[in-house]
């Protein structure tokens, strides 16, 4: 399976169904594998399964599964077959729905994929325990590759998880922070989402047994990806719809956090600039009014635009380090369409 081709996209963004198709066996074998109570919460958090365990018309759940496409075409991209990379492609998922179900807990989401969180269903205990259960399980994963490759890979996602960590706690103390630069929140989201894509896109080049090289510039693509998409999903959360996005919009602005569009309009000197950093240091929680108010503000101090223009560059200069990987033709128009469409998503 070295070439991989779908349909024509849908809404701009590729069908990703062939990636459905080399996963989800193998997904779900390692979902299933956890003890009983972390799976039924793992197999809701995914959408195969309603609160009670009741299954679900099949699904993948877990949104569009990027994260295990960029394995799967890496992989394709170095001259591999795509069936090598399976297992950092479920380890890159497991991972991703574990800072999913930790995030909806840190930041009191209550909605997740247009279906309450798994928190605030089975509450806080089990949602975290969950989580390390699928961190473990995307350990396992990627031990039981093929012995020449399997210390690499574990080793890759070891540094990416350290990466996560810190910039998750970057996010966390950001909202207590008096001042934040567009300098800090960068190095932020490359640790938050830039590690894990880079992390995905490695592994494909990794387990294909591509040179350090190629890796490097796959890592690369997928650590600017990530922080082009985190750019992106900024604006979704103060101007996308809840309907389509399938989590709070506004709950950013109404918790005060500093997302790129707030942190760029608070380095403003303008008026509205200066009404934003009023509203951001008043006590108190922000009301409805506040919130409809800050989104005003932000984008009047131009923090929208400052958001937009960084996730091109982002997205451009990720597109560069895949060059640097020497993709097939044909993986790289894929990871191409891929990487636009994560980053120009319709509100």
């Amino acid at each position: 399976m070295s070439q991989i081709t779908d349909p024509a996209p849908v809404s701009g963004f590729p069908r990703l169904g062939w990636v459905d198709d080399v996963l989800l066996p193998a997904l779900r074998k390692a979902v299933e594998s956890l003890p009983a109570a972390e799976s039924l919460v793992a197999r809701y958090h995914r959408g195969w399964c309603a609160a009670d365990g009741t299954p679900l018309a099949a699904r993948s759940g877990g949104g569009k599964t990027v994260r295990p496409a960029l394995t799967l075409l890496s992989a394709v991209a170095v001259g591999g077959d795509a069936s090598a990379a399976v297992p950092g492609a479920v380890a890159v998922e497991l991972v991703h729905d574990f800072t999913l179900l930790h995030d909806d807990v840190i930041d009191g989401d209550t909605l997740r994929r247009h279906r309450p969180a798994a928190w605030s269903l089975f509450g806080t205990p089990a949602a975290v325990l969950t989580g390390d259960a699928l961190l473990v399980t995307a350990m396992r994963a990627l031990a039981d590759a093929p012995p020449r490759r399997a210390a690499a890979a574990v080793q890759e996602l070891v540094g990416a998880l350290l990466e996560l960590v810190e910039g998750q706690s970057r996010d966390v103390a950001f909202e207590k922070a008096a001042d934040v630069s567009v300098a800090q929140y960068l190095a932020m989201a490359a640790g938050k989402t830039g590690a894990l894509m880079g992390c995905a896109c490695a592994l494909g080049g990794v387990l294909a047994g591509a040179d350090a090289e190629r890796v490097r510039g796959l890592r690369e693509f997928g650590r600017g990806l990530g922080v082009a998409f985190q750019c992106a999903d900024d604006v979704l959360g103060i101007w996308g719809r809840t309907a389509r996005s399938g989590k709070p919009v506004g709950a950013d602005l109404a918790a005060r956090k500093k997302s790129l569009p707030v942190v760029a309009a608070l380095a403003g000197t303008g008026p509205p600039s200066e009404r934003l950093r009023d509203l951001y240091r008043s006590p108190g929680p922000l009301t409805e009014h506040d919130v409809g108010l800050a989104r005003r503000l932000v984008e009047e101090a131009g923090g929208r635009e400052a958001a937009e223009q960084e996730a091109r560059v982002q997205l451009a200069a990720a597109l560069r380090s895949l060059s640097c990987a020497r993709p097939t033709a044909e993986a790289y128009r894929q990871l191409h369409d891929i990487a636009r469409a994560m980053t120009r998503r319709e509100s």
